[in-house]
């Protein structure tokens, strides 16, 4: 899959999507939906709330569209209008009560999320699974420095925070996904002897 910031949209197909033609704006939608929603999904972690998100970011896309001065490639455009509808969903206090709701007491811990104490075998690791066990704001900033290449500076400019903000969450996530991946010595294992 292509990086959605590597992705570019011909200008006339541009200028005929701004004109409201269906067929350019499903040119556009084809070019770029599945970068964008894989990146919302890594962001979010819930996939029906990545949905919500991806659909809004598609709607702002379309409705912001005339606005796109092609200093940089469309993706590279999505892609912040994408990261910020992220960090908007994973800031709203309202999803931050149903998180302490659902999690019983504990706003940072995932629904649905599988347990950090038993991560899986060695044959079955899933990179999926061990950020879902990371809290959303973590997650989101792994992502952001590791895969996407944000700058430290960056991260803490789009949560609104200090620069040692980013660091530390970045430190943690990776203690966390390093536990996740070891070996535990005293786990069961189910083999047959």
């Amino acid at each position: 899959m292509t990086r959605l910031v590597e992705i570019t949209v011909p200008d006339a197909v541009r200028e005929r999507a701004c004109a409201g033609e269906d067929g350019a704006r499903q040119q556009i939608y084809a070019a770029v939906a599945p970068a964008t929603f894989a990146l919302i999904r890594r962001m979010i972690g819930n996939r029906s709330a990545s949905e919500d998100v991806f659909q809004e970011t598609m709607m702002t896309l379309f409705e912001r569209l005339a606005d796109f001065r092609q200093q940089a490639p469309l993706g590279a455009w999505l892609r912040q209008i994408a990261i910020s509808r992220c960090l908007m969903h994973l800031r709203s206090p309202w999803r931050r009560a149903r998180l302490y709701i659902e999690g019983a007491g504990e706003p940072q811990a995932l629904a649905g999320a599988p347990p950090v104490a038993v991560p899986p075998a060695p044959e079955t690791i899933d990179m999926e699974r061990a950020l879902a066990t990371l809290a959303p704001t973590a997650r989101a900033v792994i992502w952001l420095y590791e895969v996407e290449g944000y700058t430290h500076a960056e991260i803490a400019l789009a949560f609104g925070r200090s620069v040692s903000f980013s660091k530390s969450q970045l430190a943690r996530a990776h203690l966390k996904l390093r536990a996740w991946f070891e070996p535990q010595e005293n786990r069961s294992t189910c083999t047959l002897s």
